[in-house]
């Protein structure tokens, strides 16, 4: 009798959780055909919005103009607009009213100082000054297309207020390219400010445009998705002689040179590749003023990227070294100088598995694909080591581009087809209203 009841009892939990599993579908069902519905009808205006920051860009930290855009469209969708957070910064909050967890959602703002050479109506003709220079401004990755789509989700997810729990923050981030020498910025600035305790985030989702993916397509990859960026100086000092008498000094060019080479090494000899890649590259090299005398120095610098916290450790360890001791063999010496930069953008492995279904339902099958991890970096992942978070790619190229053709970001001929951003505006409704819905409390 015992293991009758035991067994009534278990077909009655059983039944119960598949009929609130059925439950939940039907809600979430429900609410992807809505959000299916707003994004196709806000689609014009998502447009509107993103060429319109596309043609008046501005450099980090000095997004004035583009702040101001941002709110005034935010409060005219109803919001108060929060601008205490980071210098241009601008938050706004969605609060259902109901108990539930606090989803962040962010977009980048800043543009770069890049002279745009694209062939579209709305091309920016903006110029700023960057390290003492004239320069054009352009938004050359993206970041445009990150506000349209972010205010979209904004407009969207306020008509579902009634229909959702818990709290939405949109956070427009400045300076994600990194804040002027001297300043601080970012979404390293805003931690420290304490966006995330004054609003009580749990955990954040943000995206990146993509212009060599295709339209209608995401991608995303669980753990480290993009690399760690670090900076290393090194200056080689040694002995200033005449470039006849080699042997009367100590030359710091050579010595700078065998260095070089030697750092290529700590990656294809010393670092275990199987597990992650790693990169250092030099890209500035500065010694001498004439060319018989060997100088009294050399300074050369570059980058390090790293997908590992390990790894990122071991290879700061070993380019001091190796440039410390092939310095002292040649009898001059190294100043070594590594300056910690972003972070690893690290996708939360359980908050990645429970998103891919609503990333799918944005995408349609067989448009979420799972990507290697990346080399390049970003300043979300800030946000990502304080809370779970997940990051993805949006793609921007137009379909009867060939691949391998898109103009990479960052560069003057940067594209990316508007017909992709309804993928992300449904990406962040999808994710946010699915996740709220399964955490009531």
């Amino acid at each position: 009798m015992k293991n009758r009841i035991f067994l009534l009892g278990g077909i009655c939990l059983l039944v119960a959780s598949s009929q609130a599993q059925m439950s939940m579908q039907t809600l979430t069902n429900g609410i992807h055909e809505t959000i299916e519905q707003k994004a196709q009808a806000i689609n014009a205006q998502v447009v509107q919005w993103r060429r319109h920051f596309h043609q008046y860009p501005e450099l980090s930290n000095r997004e004035f103009k583009t702040a101001d855009a941002i709110g005034q469209y935010l409060e005219a969708l109803g919001y108060q607009v929060d601008r205490s957070f980071a210098k241009t910064g601008v938050v706004a909050l969605l609060d259902t009213g109901k108990p539930g967890p606090t989803i962040g959602l962010r977009a980048d703002i800043d543009g770069l100082p890049v002279t745009e050479r694209t062939p579209i109506p709305f091309a920016s003709k903006e110029t700023s000054t960057y390290l003492g220079q004239e320069v054009g401004v352009m938004h050359a990755c993206g970041h445009d297309t990150h506000i349209a789509m972010l205010l979209g989700a904004a407009s969207i997810l306020k008509d579902l207020k009634s229909q959702l729990n818990g709290k939405v923050v949109f956070v427009f981030q400045p300076a994600e390219e990194g804040a002027p020498a001297g300043e601080e910025g970012g979404a390293a600035l805003m931690v420290k400010e304490g966006l995330i305790e004054k609003y009580g985030i749990d955990v954040f989702f943000g995206q990146h445009i993509w212009s060599g993916v295709d339209i209608g397509t995401i991608q995303y990859k669980s753990g480290g998705e993009m690399a760690s960026s670090d900076e290393f100086f090194i200056t080689v000092k040694g002995k200033q002689t005449h470039g006849s008498q080699p042997w009367a000094g100590i030359d710091p060019i050579a010595v700078s040179a065998q260095i070089i080479m030697g750092l290529q090494t700590i990656i294809s000899r010393q670092t275990e590749l199987t597990k992650e890649a790693a990169v250092i590259s030099v890209g500035r090299i500065n010694a001498g003023v004439r060319n018989n005398i060997i100088p009294e120095e050399a300074q050369f610098s570059g980058t390090i990227r790293c997908l590992d916290i390990g790894m990122q450790r071991i290879i700061h360890e070993k380019i001091k070294q190796t440039a410390t001791l092939i310095a002292e063999s040649a009898g001059a010496t190294a100043e070594v100088e590594i300056v910690v930069g972003y972070p690893i953008t690290y996708n939360n492995p359980e908050l990645t598995s429970e998103v891919v279904p609503s990333l799918e339902a944005a995408t349609g099958a067989g448009h979420l694909q799972v990507m290697d991890a990346t080399t390049g970096a970003e300043d979300f992942s800030f946000f990502a080591n304080k809370v779970p978070s997940v990051y993805w790619f949006t793609g921007g190229k137009p379909l009867d581009t060939p691949p391998g053709y898109a103009a990479p970001h960052h560069t003057p001929d940067f594209f990316v087809d508007e017909d992709g951003m309804i993928t992300g505006v449904k990406a962040l409704c999808f994710v946010t209203a699915d996740y709220l819905l399964k955490h009531p409390n």
